[in-house]
């Protein structure tokens, strides 16, 4: 009996060690993903706070952008499939080699990036080139210039995608709450836009003109692969342009890629996805807060460019665009500030976040050097759009 007792107590004991193993995992991993999240874990926390105080109810419907997030959902699963099949990385590769020194190379790397994040966006833009800077730098002896490159990929990403709706997830949601004629969007960008590409060649312009010699053969190109996905591509982008309307990307793209690259599907951004809704939800729970209605007004009533590149250097530019979107109808003042308001702090753009983990990735020791640097290019950067914004850009 003491045996059969004794055997039953060690079988206990073992199970429950066993299920508290399970729970410090679960809780383990929970832990490194919303670190990797944290403005996706702000998000949540925000949107339970405002919840507290607005109860769930009918009008919370009203809250979500539905075709926003359908875009951005297309977008993303497309990209991650030309992602898989090296499109990004060989189509860079072949460019970068054409060049012999370290100056054009850096700038090619910015230039790449800058135009990928108009047409992948600036977070995927940085997913997909920030590795290419890193290839080449490491490849030729020229780390010494990584810090340097990684914050022009990261000021090109954020400022290069402003002249596209689909180039900044702000832009998407403001394109669509506005229903903004793409012609007129255009037009409110093209300023700040071409202000942005001779800093950031300016910059670049004062890297040492050394020689560069790269190593590695050239991938090959899946072109029957490719070309299908940039069908899927092309039809991402007319329903951005509200040329098909978007359930129908909702339907084909997740169908196509299920039977051609389920890892696209996995590998989608959702914490971006579930960042927007939680911004939804704290947005629309802000706005109908009598107190906080009649501040933000009021402030907004004085300057909206101003107000919205401030707002985003505390609270980042994409919930910045979802917030004050409810307190203003000056779209064109709005997103010009949300867009330039990208640069400044770590945490003003997402996309500043993926560059400082890439860079600390391969640099642990450096981090502080990193965010002084940073802050110094982007905070000028920042002032000096505001100032010819305000001279020459009518706002």
């Amino acid at each position: 009996m003491k045996t059969v007792a004794h055997a039953h107590g060690h079988t206990t004991k073992h199970s429950h060690e066993h299920f508290h193993g399970h729970i410090y995992e679960f809780l383990a991993s929970m832990g490194i993903f919303l670190k990797k999240n944290v403005v996706m874990t702000v998000a949540f926390i925000a949107a339970f706070v405002t919840s507290m105080i607005i109860p769930p109810d009918v009008k919370y419907l009203s809250y979500f952008d539905v075709k926003t997030l359908t875009c951005l959902f297309c977008v993303l699963a497309v990209v991650c499939a030309l992602k898989n099949v090296n499109f990004f990385y060989i189509l860079a590769q072949k460019i970068v080699r054409l060049f012999g020194n370290i100056r054009v190379c850096i700038l090619a790397l910015v230039y790449i990036t800058f135009i990928g994040s108009m047409l992948i966006a600036n977070d995927m833009a940085l997913l997909t080139f920030l590795p290419l800077g890193y290839f080449v730098l490491s490849s030729t002896d020229k780390t010494k210039y990584m810090a340097f490159t990684f914050i022009m990929q990261n000021i090109a990403a954020n400022l290069g995608g402003m002249l596209t709706p689909f180039g900044n997830p702000q832009n998407l949601y403001l394109y669509s709450k506005f229903s903004v004629p793409t012609g007129e969007f255009t037009a409110i960008m093209a300023f700040p836009f071409i202000a942005a590409i001779a800093l950031i060649t300016i910059c670049c312009l004062f890297v040492k003109s050394e020689k560069l010699e790269l190593k590695g053969d050239i991938q090959k190109m899946n072109w029957k692969k490719t070309s299908f996905y940039l069908v899927l591509f092309a039809l991402s982008i007319l329903i951005v342009f509200r040329g098909i309307p978007y359930w129908i990307g909702l339907i084909v793209i997740p169908i196509a890629l299920f039977f051609t690259d389920r890892k696209a599907l996995k590998d989608v951004d959702y914490p971006l996805l579930l960042t927007f809704v939680f911004f939804f939800i704290f947005a629309g729970n802000m706005a109908r807060i009598d107190i906080v209605n009649t501040f933000i007004s009021n402030i907004l009533n004085k300057d909206v460019l101003l107000v919205s590149i401030l707002s985003c250097q505390f609270i980042s530019n994409v919930p910045s665009a979802i917030l004050l979107s409810q307190f203003t109808e000056n779209y064109q003042a709005l997103l010009v500030g949300v867009n330039i308001g990208g640069a400044g702090t770590l945490i003003a753009s997402l996309a500043s976040l993926i560059t400082f983990r890439e860079y600390s990735k391969h640099n642990p020791e450096k981090k502080k050097s990193y965010i002084a640097l940073f802050s110094a290019f982007n905070f000028g950067f920042v002032i000096i759009l505001t100032l010819l914004m305000k001279l020459f850009g009518g706002m």
